[in-house]
């Protein structure tokens, strides 16, 4: 398989007043397209800054990452803003909805920042929204659906521009055992139909349903 990520030796160092804190230390490694990669470890290790750097949200201390080949370091903020847009889908423990806007409109966003017309915005978003089981719910908001249903929301905002990678901090962290289960087998069936999944979870549930897993402790990765 092609690889689609690769990071070398990334270390990223927090300024806490006159303390430097060293979120990651030097991690290397490598991600196959297609692949389900599950970045395991526990509040504090490292794992979300790690996700934040290759998802082009914020940028490494020292080390090199490439994406797709590209070298991310070396990208302007525009190129950036492209990747993010185009290439990689967002999955939030929080969820990220915004609160005004029925699902079918927070799930049009990421197409109006890309400068698509009305008309196919809708459709793409009601396609996703159907695919993810939402497709009854289109002009409720987000506050009255459950958190299960919200996550689909979510899920289906990170699909609608068809990316190639779908990151996803912690998505069953705000979920009853059910709901999560529910969302890990749409990160499956993705999963089957093409898409590398790269899940950052301290939950080894989640990382169950993986082909591999990263662990990361204090910021090092350790298997």
């Amino acid at each position: 398989m092609e690889t689609v990520i690769r990071f070398e030796n990334l270390t990223k160092e927090y300024n806490m007043g006159k303390v430097s804190v060293k979120a990651l230390q030097g991690v290397t490694s490598d991600i196959k397209a297609g692949e389900f990669v599950a970045i395991m470890g526990p509040s504090g290790s490292g794992k979300s800054t790690l996700m934040h750097i290759l998802g082009c949200l914020d940028s490494a201390t020292s080390g090199g990452y490439w994406l797709e080949d590209q070298e991310i370091n070396k990208l302007k903020k525009s190129k950036l803003a492209s990747i993010r847009n185009n290439k990689i889908g967002f999955v939030f423990q929080t969820f990220n909805l915004l609160p005004h806007l029925n699902i079918r409109r927070n799930v049009e966003l990421p197409l109006m920042y890309s400068g698509m017309n009305a008309s196919r915005r809708r459709t793409l978003a009601e396609k996703v929204l159907t695919d993810v089981g939402l497709a009854d719910r289109m002009k409720h908001k987000p506050s009255e659906l459950s958190g299960g249903q919200r996550q689909r929301v979510a899920i289906a905002r990170a699909l609608v521009n068809n990316p190639t990678i779908i990151l996803a901090d912690e998505p069953t962290g705000n979920l009853d055992t059910n709901s999560g289960n529910d969302i890990l087998s749409i990160f499956s069936e993705l999963n089957q139909q093409g898409h590398t999944i790269i899940i950052v979870t301290h939950d080894s549930a989640v990382s169950d349903r993986a082909d591999r897993s990263i662990k990361i402790i204090d910021g090092l990765i350790v298997e």
